[in-house]
């Protein structure tokens, strides 16, 4: 947030060396109720001599310690006395920087694998089993240990599958305690938190609330802020935080960009107002934005010409409002990891139209009041703020809107077949009571024709991909097993009440590999 210091919280500090998996860590931590940061392997100072900071976890990553510009850090890291957690790249990294010896092995070892503990005194495996299942995922392996650690855990491929000097209070795993298939990592996870590190206060929406609403006051002042809502869990959530700091000095503006749902416009609309209090202007630009999607199929243009198309929509708008200094945004941590390769050598992932650009177009200063949440997280604070379940329980939707959700180039014809198929799925699901289990669900036109056969007619008309994912913060989503009769249903509905439509699919991919939406 701008300006504004923030309120001081026991950290832990995730150094990321690239892994896959490093978003995973800070987001494990958090439920643990740990509030966490990641921080680029270049950056590791910054955190050194920080008394907030109560420990450092170093990430996996896909470098061989030993290749040329493998990412590395200072050997002050190991001397500052905090206590750190070494998992896989991680724990070679320290290995090789103190002394031990690592052995390249010419095969990756990828996947479940058991451990038994040969230390179950130690308090990082306090409470969990002899003998137990982890993650592996990894080339090189610790051969030798440097002077003053011992082993805690081997496996049948590797001497030292854990590993720790309580003198210098470093802990060290070759897998992965972060993810699902680690059968304990979550307690190895707390015991590192709780035991190890000492944090005993955990992160709460309520004091999260207070804290943020005395900040937002604080660096607001007399100003006024511009709040751009769509109707979303994040916007909808800082509209009310702001709502609730500074009253009357809040404006809102919703632009129907003309790629919504169906109906979406005025019910958000509608929901806002009964919800705020106060009135939301509301900016028809359907035709404009549709107008400069004409023609175009390539789906990162699609994003620019719509964020473009967004910025000018919005200095028409404002314009009218004047006294405005700061404009406030619905920005997540996992948009700020995946939009901007914040994490040292992170790829960057996707392209968001609210992310970057906005402000210095118009003058303002931004304000983020949850860039270091996650969605469930923000849920959490909405509930705290009373906001209604209704709005809260909205799944995500692009940006972009169904221009990324049409393959291809996006007509006002293309938009209408996509909204009558997605109307009636999420209508399906609501009344099936899936919708509620589901993450994020929306339908796809694909841009494709096939055969079909309607009566004595033959057809030749549009395919819809369904997709439904399950997930707690997007950064990692299972496709929904929703039942049959359900999707048979749906694929009915939407064949028989859509015309234009001959042919549905449903969408079974993970992400990863796959990303939950198709562009």
């Amino acid at each position: 947030m701008a300006n504004a210091s923030h309120p001081v919280h026991a950290e832990i500090a995730v150094i990321d060396f690239g892994s896959q998996y490093t978003q995973l860590i800070a987001r494990r931590l958090r439920e643990v109720g740990v509030f966490s940061q990641i921080y680029p392997f270049h950056r590791y100072q910054d955190v050194l001599g920080r008394p907030e900071v109560k420990g450092l976890v170093l990430s996996g990553g896909p470098s061989s310690v030993s290749d040329e510009g493998a990412p590395s850090v200072g050997g002050d890291l190991w001397e500052a006395g905090i206590p750190i957690l070494g998992i896989c790249y991680g724990m070679q990294l320290t290995c090789e920087r103190l002394g031990g010896r690592l052995e390249r092995s010419n095969q990756r070892e990828y996947g479940p694998a058991r451990i038994r503990v040969t230390d179950p005194q130690d308090p990082f495996f306090a409470g969990t089993p002899v003998e137990q299942g982890v993650w592996m995922s990894h080339g090189d392996r610790v051969d030798a240990l440097p002077e003053g650690f011992h082993g805690l855990a081997a496996s049948d491929s590797i001497p030292f599958a854990a590993a720790a000097d309580p003198r210098r209070r470093v802990w060290l795993v070759q897998y992965h305690p972060e993810v699902v298939h680690t059968d304990h990592g979550m307690r190895m996870l707390e015991n590192f938190t709780r035991t190890v590190c000492g944090v005993t206060e955990e992160w709460s929406a309520s004091a999260f609330v207070d804290e943020t609403i005395a900040e937002i006051r604080a660096v607001v002042g007399d100003d006024h802020v511009l709040c751009g809502v769509s109707g979303g869990v994040d916007s909808t959530v800082v509209a009310a935080l702001l709502d609730k700091a500074i009253g009357g000095q809040l404006h809102t503006v919703f632009v129907d960009n003309g790629v919504l749902r169906h109906n979406e416009a005025d019910n958000v609309e509608h929901d806002l107002n009964a919800f705020l209090h106060r009135p939301v202007v509301r900016v028809d630009a359907g035709d404009r934005f549709l107008g400069r999607l004409a023609g175009v199929e390539e789906p990162e243009r699609k994003r620019v010409i719509i964020g473009n198309t967004f910025i000018e929509v919005f200095k028409e708008a404002t314009a009218a409002i004047g006294h405005v200094k700061f404009l406030a945004q619905g920005t997540l941590y996992p948009d700020r990891i995946e939009s901007v390769s914040v994490a040292g050598p992170s790829h960057v992932i996707k392209t968001h139209h609210n992310v970057g650009g906005l402000p210095a177009e118009l003058g303002f200063e931004l304000i983020e009041p949850l860039k270091d949440l996650f969605k469930d997280e923000v849920r959490r604070v909405g509930r705290s703020l009373d906001v209604p379940e209704s709005l809260l329980m909205r799944h995500p939707f692009p940006g972009p809107g169904l221009a990324v959700r049409i393959l291809g180039e996006v007509s006002p014809e293309r938009v209408r077949l996509l909204q009558a198929a997605d109307h009636i799925y999420i209508q399906e699901l609501l009344a099936s009571g899936e919708y509620n289990k589901i993450w994020q669900a929306g339908a796809v036109l694909l841009p494709v024709k096939t055969v079909g056969v309607m009566g004595d007619q033959r057809t030749y008309e549009h395919a819809v991909a369904l997709r439904a994912v399950t997930s707690q913060d997007g950064m990692t989503a299972d496709w929904a097993r929703i039942p049959g009769e359900v999707l048979a249903r749906i694929s009915n509905r939407i064949i028989n009440e859509v015309p234009g439509i001959n042919r549905v699919v449903y969408d079974i991919s993970s992400k990863p590999p796959s990303t939950i939406e198709w562009e």
